[in-house]
């Protein structure tokens, strides 16, 4: 929770400054990235940057949550509800803050790829890192849903579609609502809608020794003597 209150803090100093166009690194870094633009990579930025629209992440997302079924099934149900919060959160952002993009086009404060995509990867991550497995494919896991993360980050700079600081207010409130909602899953772990009925203990009754018995501690005792 403090994770995810720090970040939300840092999302909202991000809108502050961007709706008043006090970054400089915005449009230094526009012009960087412009450096980079040709025809070569015009397509492969169009198709990477469709991970963080929905035709990217749904199949993603159905996928995942039918390979967690079996072992993780409360995931499962939950990975749907919390994607679909993501798309929620952004568009209440974009419309609060309502910074036009580099294009000129409207809601362009936060970036929803970077949200979307950061919350989904995370969960995985999240999961993949307490699942029982080498340690090795925990750091490769990681290590690809990172460079998945930046590859899509750049193109949405590349096709002009974001500034830097867009990027980093869909980071910071991504993180903040994926910190908050592993919180909120794991602290519920256990809780029941039912009551759990308790049965009385039941009355012990004394041992009662039969004739048989009875012939026999007869027969011990001497021995134990």
């Amino acid at each position: 929770m403090a994770g995810a209150v720090l970040f939300l803090a840092l999302f909202a100093s991000l809108a502050v400054l961007s709706a008043h166009n006090r970054l400089d690194v915005d449009s230094e870094t526009r012009g960087l990235v412009g450096l980079t633009r040709g025809p070569g990579l015009d397509a492969p930025m169009q198709a990477v940057t469709q991970l963080g629209q929905a035709a990217g992440l749904v199949p993603l997302i159905a996928g995942t949550s039918l390979l967690l079924w079996r072992h993780h099934r409360r995931w499962a149900l939950q990975l749907p509800v919390i994607m679909a919060g993501t798309g929620v959160l952004q568009v209440a952002a974009k419309w609060a803050v309502d910074r036009p993009r580099p294009n000129l086009a409207p809601w362009g404060y936060p970036s929803g790829h970077v949200l979307s995509l950061l919350v989904f990867l995370g969960v995985v991550v999240y999961l993949l890192n307490s699942a029982p497995i080498r340690r090795r494919w925990r750091r490769g896991g990681t290590g690809l849903a990172a460079i998945v993360l930046l590859a899509v980050a750049f193109s949405r700079l590349y096709l002009d579609m974001h500034w830097l600081s867009d990027l980093g207010g869909g980071f910071a409130l991504g993180m903040a609502y994926l910190l908050f909602s592993i919180w909120a899953i794991e602290a519920t772990r256990g809780w029941s809608l039912r009551p759990v009925a308790v049965r009385p203990a039941e009355p012990v009754a004394p041992l009662a020794l039969d004739g048989e018995s009875t012939g026999l501690t007869r027969r011990i005792r001497p021995l134990v003597q």
